[in-house]
């Protein structure tokens, strides 16, 4: 949110208007529904009884609507969300979107360049936390 402000200003500054945006709704990508039945149910499985509101909003908001917005694909919002799981040390979640990323394009060599950029701008402990996910998910890939 701290963003918006310097958004805002950066936009105003350029000359760019509200009409030169894209819009907040706008016609969703299509939603693989045989991975979604999977993540809703492991999701629900697992954390349904203990916060389902949490696991809802997850659904409806996270993966039906933000994820599935046109303005990126499916492929450059997973290499945003890598890259910002491991920038902000998010370890725990990084198995399962690095899985979806390189199912949705992300070579395992750019899944390594990532960890290589990321570094520089995140710090290398961020990046080397995250060097033994990175690698156990290469490795079930190759299984």
């Amino acid at each position: 949110m701290s963003a918006v402000a310097v958004a805002k200003d950066i936009f105003r500054q350029r000359g760019i208007g509200i009409d030169q945006l894209p819009p907040a709704k706008d016609k969703l990508l299509p939603l693989n529904e045989e991975a979604e039945t999977q993540r809703v149910t492991q999701v629900s499985n697992n954390f349904g009884h203990v916060s389902p509101g949490l696991v809802q909003n997850t659904t409806d908001l996270l993966f039906r609507e933000l994820w599935l917005r046109p303005g990126l694909a499916p492929r450059d919002r997973s290499l945003v969300t890598v890259s910002s799981l491991i920038a902000s040390g998010q370890v725990a979640q990084i198995t399962y979107h690095l899985n979806r990323a390189m199912d949705n394009g992300l070579t395992q060599s750019q899944a390594s360049e990532v960890l290589t950029h990321v570094a520089f701008y995140a710090g290398w402990p961020n990046a080397f936390s995250a060097l033994p996910i990175v690698k156990e998910v290469f490795e079930n890939r190759h299984k």
